[in-house]
């Protein structure tokens, strides 16, 4: 079995893996920005006891949905921080598949290189896929970063030690930063460039907004189907 789809056991052997795959990261060319055309969301909704995937591709720049992916899974690793990627990698995984047409990029709502090791679920999840991606956080996980200007399009660099990691980036005036940064197959200021490319009416850029809905909908079906009748 390839290493990347390894299922690990403990806390170590997660860390074990992340610090061997993130090699390769460092190792794939950057996506061209004139080669991108179709951009995909993955976001995950939970449970207590299950995982809930879903993939949206849109065209880029117009934003027209041109496919769609859902999945289920059971919960099977616990929530460590720093250790999301192994929590969430089957059910996104999963989406795959079921996109008729694939995407030439996907965002992630998660960290890529803003992470304490420097791969988080963007970047696992591009190892493994083997297409560029992009990671956009709520919140950051590691280094220093200092507020954005409020004016849509200011950014912030995360920094931790003397590494730039990613990019705080208002996306909204007036609403939160989101956290940008590199996954798999891209460079931080194409990111910050697709992200705010990509965000409208929201604080968080479309394609995830979108996957946030089809998931958080197959979410509230299946509750609906465990309810007695």
């Amino acid at each position: 079995m390839p290493a990347q789809n390894r299922s690990p056991v403990t806390e170590e052997e997660a860390i074990s893996l992340q610090l061997s795959l993130r090699r390769r990261c460092e190792n794939r060319s950057p996506i061209d920005a004139g080669s991108i055309q179709i951009v995909a969301g993955a976001d995950a909704a939970y449970t207590k006891t299950r995982i809930f995937g879903a993939m949206v591709c849109v065209s880029y720049p117009e934003i027209e949905i041109i496919a769609e992916s859902v999945a289920e899974a059971p919960v099977s690793f616990p929530y460590i921080p720093g250790l999301f990627a192994f929590r969430e990698l089957p059910v996104l995984e999963a989406c795959w598949p079921g996109l008729g047409k694939k995407p030439d990029l996907v965002i992630v709502e998660g960290h890529g290189y803003a992470h304490p090791r420097r791969f988080g679920l963007a970047s696992h999840l591009g190892v493994v896929l083997d297409v560029p991606t992009i990671g956009v956080a709520k919140k950051p996980l590691t280094g220093e970063v200092r507020e954005p200007g409020m004016e849509r399009g200011s950014v912030s660099e995360i920094i931790d030690g003397n590494d730039v990691i990613g990019m705080a980036v208002r996306t909204k005036q007036g609403a939160r930063p989101v956290y940008v940064s590199r996954g798999f197959g891209t460079v931080l200021d194409l990111a910050v460039e697709i992200v705010l490319g990509l965000s409208r009416d929201h604080r968080m850029p479309e394609p995830l907004v979108l996957s946030d809905r089809l998931c958080r909908r197959k979410r509230a079906e299946w509750m609906a189907r465990q309810q007695p009748s």
